[in-house]
């Protein structure tokens, strides 16, 4: 199969290429500048110029492939709602180039979309009062292309996805602790982030494009809910410094636009996932994989 896929260079998205190719498939790459498309050539993976708010470009890639696969995001947290939107009118221009030709979608969402505080399943459905409400509106416009015939799937991605390489939530709050010298949690810290190890996430990705049915929601998910306290233990372990629990006035100042995230307890199951796709996270758990030299040496 011919797989075209937005992110191809990030983080998940890399992962993703090199488990295609590696099972066979044919990857057509999106990318944005000279060096990302040196990266994909290097893995074996064809080149489409682009950028995720060129729908024309976005529509060429569709066509021109087998399936689409799409973890691409624009991570501006000061201007998320125009980012869910770009997200947005992307899912639709691929339905729009693969409607009632059966080929499929695998769409990214994030289990921050569904109600906080309780174990998520993928029977959940979004709740746009949630910390990723900004994705409800794509996660729904991807779910309503299977009247249109497109062999639509969603893959819902825990708040921290991590291994070598990760750029996301986890090492913010490492650099956060570097800053002040103490690694902080809010509160108890007994809320939790559920989590994945990329490499088992991009393995979820590639069974979704080959076998999932029309509508359905993956989740995942390789760890169901982690204690920030935890992770914010570890961290002080690793730098040497002080481990505290913050107000969460404290913490607004302390993490800036991250203290929403920290703040946020959003465990979750992959129960349904493993059982119907045979997908069991292989890699190590969050806590092992961050108590490693390569989370600190930057």
């Amino acid at each position: 199969m011919r797989v075209f896929v937005t992110g191809a260079t990030g983080f998940i998205g890399s992962a993703i290429v090199r488990e295609l190719i590696d099972a066979g498939h044919e990857v057509l790459g999106l990318a944005r500048s000279d060096e990302a498309a040196a990266s994909l050539a290097a893995v074996g993976a064809a080149v489409h110029r682009g950028g995720l708010d060129d729908l024309d470009s976005l529509r060429r890639g569709a066509d021109a492939a087998d399936g689409v696969i799409h973890t691409a995001f624009i991570h501006n947290f000061s201007a998320i709602a125009a980012a869910g939107k770009t997200d947005r009118l992307a899912i639709e221009a691929f339905g729009a180039v693969l409607a009632n030709s059966g080929r499929p979608l695998v769409v990214t969402s994030a289990i921050g979309l569904l109600t906080p505080g309780r174990l998520g399943t993928e029977e959940d459905a979004a709740d746009s009062n949630s910390a990723g409400s900004h994705r409800v509106a794509s996660e729904a416009a991807a779910l309503s292309m299977v009247s249109q015939g497109v062999r639509v799937s969603v893959v819902r991605l825990p708040p921290s996805v991590h291994g070598d390489g990760d750029h996301g939530f986890v090492p913010a709050l490492i650099n956060a602790a570097r800053r002040s010298g103490f690694s902080a949690y809010v509160g108890d810290g007994a809320n939790r982030w559920s989590a994945v190890h990329r490499l088992d996430a991009a393995r979820l990705y590639r069974l979704a494009l080959e076998t999932a049915p029309t509508g359905t929601v993956l989740h995942a998910i390789g760890e169901e809910g982690v204690p920030i306290r935890d992770i914010a233990s570890i961290i002080g372990h690793r730098l040497n410094v002080p481990v505290i629990g913050q107000s969460p006035e404290e913490a607004a100042d302390h993490f800036g636009w991250l203290a929403h995230f920290v703040s946020m307890d959003a465990p979750a199951s992959s129960v349904l996932t493993q059982k119907r796709f045979g997908w069991f996270p292989v890699q190590p758990a969050l806590i092992p994989d961050l108590d490693r030299e390569q989370y600190f040496t930057t």
